[in-house]
This record gives structure tokens, sequence and C-alpha cells, in this order.
């Protein structure tokens, strides 16, 4: 073989002058496929070192009651969670024990399950799947599916989806093939039915088809831009152990899903049958009977739906869920706004009446457990506003008048001869 005719013994391109190759016993290798090389050998040194914290991966009681420490309710939500995390890393685990083996073809190869969450706004989608990403300690990483567009279009194109993942692994390769994405508002991207046929849908069906090879499992390229990097790296990434959970709201869904139920309910006229639900609103239970042909009906495609195989409903919070989530979980918010005033010396006590309050005015502004925080905005803004700047300021004191805005919170200063009343009433 002349030494024009060296060509690489990996991806067959030829030598040049601005491209060498190795030369080996018997081989020749080019520059990027030893890249490539040195990139599996990292990632199956990290998978390896991964793997091993997950020799006894948490049992679904065990995952369901770290659940029960952030989320309130939501009962079947997070048994359905708990059930799908733990068989996804047994499942991972397995595929440890079977690195070096032989593997003959009786062997059975578990695949994953991707997992759907549809539950109003406020409902505790996102914390599901951040508490669940805490308790496996694996990377996780948060889209928002209304900014992806497909390739070519102005918006992100769904490669983002494992720059973000790569960015949470802190570039470790084999960590973030471990990691879990969540993918936010995807109802956003169903399929639009008002376009004409001439048009696509580069934001609906598009996103869609294009997110489905991700989903599915398999090796990837994604373009990584490192901060010391002038030009942009492609980096080799295999989402078949990357767990996928994405979540909306799914507006409307459970009209497509009474008209089913209903649909035996045909004759009219005087002869017609009288139904005693007649008029009433459907139950908040409804999505639990939902069946592919709603999704497809809503407007996502057959293989995209095929794909997330475990769907699990929230149910909407009601006024007593709002009071638990104010009081009960770790992370509660009234014990957030405690603490930051407790960085200013000052304490902050709510009276029961508040607390109820608080949950009735969030109940109705329709944002679930996300309004809560902006109940308590509004309430301290001026207290800590305040609080900075007056260190006579010792405890202040949220009762349900305050709430309702009929009155300011009660401000205790340092003086005791100063009643609560009084320093609201000169503050």
């Amino acid at each position: 073989m002349s030494k024009q005719d060296i060509n690489c013994s990996f991806c067959g391109a030829a030598q040049a002058r601005d491209k060498p190759l190795i030369a080996g016993a018997n081989a020749y290798i080019c520059e990027e496929c030893i890249k490539l090389a040195q990139q599996m050998v990292t990632s199956w040194s990290v998978k390896t070192t991964i793997a091993e914290t997950f020799k006894s991966p948490p049992i679904p009681e065990a995952i369901k009651k770290h659940l029960d420490g952030y989320v309130i309710g939501q009962e079947d939500a997070k048994e359905t969670l708990s059930v799908a995390v733990y068989n996804h890393y047994k499942r991972l685990n397995h595929s440890r024990d079977e690195l070096g083996s032989l593997g003959d073809n009786t062997e059975v190869e578990i695949e994953k399950s991707n997992i759907l969450l549809i539950g109003p706004s406020g409902s505790g989608k996102t914390l599901l799947a951040r508490s669940l990403a805490w308790i496996v300690h694996v990377p996780f990483v948060t889209i928002d599916a209304t900014t992806m567009t497909q390739a070519g279009y102005i918006g992100d194109d769904v490669e983002i989806v494992l720059q973000r993942l790569l960015e949470a692994a802190e570039g470790h390769v084999g960590r973030a093939e471990w990691g879990i994405v969540y993918i936010d508002e995807i109802d956003k991207i169903a399929r639009s039915a008002g376009l004409s046929a001439n048009m696509r849908d580069v934001s609906g069906e598009g996103v869609q088809q294009a997110l489905l090879r991700l989903v599915e499992g398999g090796e990837v390229s994604v373009t990584v831009r490192g901060k010391k990097q002038s030009s942009p790296e492609k980096v080799a990434m295999d989402t078949r152990n990357v767990l996928f959970i994405i979540g909306g709201a799914f507006q409307g869904l459970s009209t497509i899903v009474e008209k089913r139920v209903q649909v035996g309910n045909t004759n009219i006229g005087f002869h017609a049958p009288i139904d005693a639900n007649m008029g009433k609103s459907p139950p908040q239970n409804l999505l639990s009977g939902i069946l592919t042909d709603d999704l497809r009906h809503y407007g996502l495609i057959d293989e995209f739906i095929g794909r997330f195989p475990v769907i699990a409903t929230l149910d909407p919070l009601n006024e007593k869920d709002l009071v638990r989530i104010l009081t009960e979980t770790r992370n509660a918010i009234t014990q957030q706004y405690k603490k930051l005033l407790a960085m200013d010396g000052i304490e902050l006590d709510f009276t029961d009446g508040a607390i109820l309050s608080i949950a009735h005015e969030a109940l109705h502004s329709g944002s679930g457990a996300r309004g809560l925080r902006g109940v308590l905005e509004r309430i301290l803004r001026r207290v800590m506003f305040q609080a900075p700047s007056n260190p006579d300021i010792i405890r202040c004191v949220v009762d349900e008048a305050a709430v309702a805005g009929d009155s300011e919170v009660q401000i205790i200063f340092s003086q005791d001869d100063v009643s609560p009343r009084e320093a609201t009433a000169n503050g």
C-alpha cells in the first residue's frame, strides 16, 4: 500500500497534509477517531463509577416517603413515579452487571419507560420531577417546550435538552447519560389543527418529531461550546439511559375525555333517557381514565405518545392542600420567609386565620401552589422594605386582617411600651 493510499482504519478518512494519521502495528487512526475513543473510554469509566451508587436503589416506598416531604397530596402520581423510577434505576443496575459479559442472545434487554405527567398549573409536576432527581443523586435539568422549534427555524433546537444536561453533569458525558430530563409545557407543542396543508407546524408537530430519537434512545451528536473553546465541539451521547419526564396542564383535555365517556348518550327528543349528571361539572378525577386516543385528539402524534407508556395524573389542589403546603412541607414557603426575615434579626409569625386566608386567596387566583408566593410577597413587601433599615423591629405578626388588606402587618419594636397596633400605625 502506497503512502497516498493510507486511510484511517476506523472512519476511512484518507491521509492528507492537514490530516496526519498515527500508525500502529497493522492499522492507522486519525485525530477525530482518537478524540472519540477517548470520550468513549471516559464515558465507560464514569458509568461504572456512577453505577456503584445504584447497587441498592431506593425501594418505591422509600421514594414515595421522600416525595411526601415535598409534595402534598397526589398519592396516585407519587406511587406511579416511585415505581417508574425504581424500575428505571434497577434496569440501569442490571445493565451495569452486564458490562464486560459476552451477552448471549438469550439475555432479556429491559427497555426504559418514560413518564408523562398531566395536571393543572401549580399542582406539583416540576417539584415531583426535581424531588426524584434529589433522591437518586443524578444530573437533572428542566426545559420549557415552548422555546423549542424544528431545526433550521428561530428558537431552540431539541438538542438544547442534551446540552443543558451536559452542563448539569459538569461536562461528564457518562453522568449525563444517567440523568433525568423534565420537559415542561409539553402540551404547548400539540399539533395545530388550524394550519393549512402547505404550512409546516415547526413549533408543534415538528418538535414532537425531533424529540422522538432523543426520547427513544440512541447515539446523538451534541454540539458543546466550552468556556475556553473558540469553536464548538461535537460530543457523542447515548440517551438510552436518560429518563425523560414530560408534563403539562393539557387544558381542554378533560373535555375530550368527557365526550368519549358520554358518547353513548346520543338519543334526543321526548323519549331520550334523562341523565342525572346532565349539567353537572365533570369530576376532578376524570383524567385518571385517560387513553392514548384522547392524547391523539389533543394533538400529540402516535409515535410521541408511544414513547411515554407511564402516565400519571395530578389532581387540582384544594384549600386544605394549600394550607398543608404552607405549613407542613419540608421546604414550606412560610418557613422560607421566616428564614429571610430571621437574617435581619426579625421573628415572623402567622396566625391560623392568616394561613387559611392566604390559601383561600391563592386558590381563587387559579395558579395553584405558585399563587402562594405571590400572596406572601404582597403582604410582606412593606415589612421587607423597612426591616433592613430599622434595627428596632424584632417581630412581625401576619393576621387575617393583614391578608385581606384591611390593616398592615403588626410590627413589634424592641421598646416594651409600644403595642403592636401602635407600632403599625407609627410605622
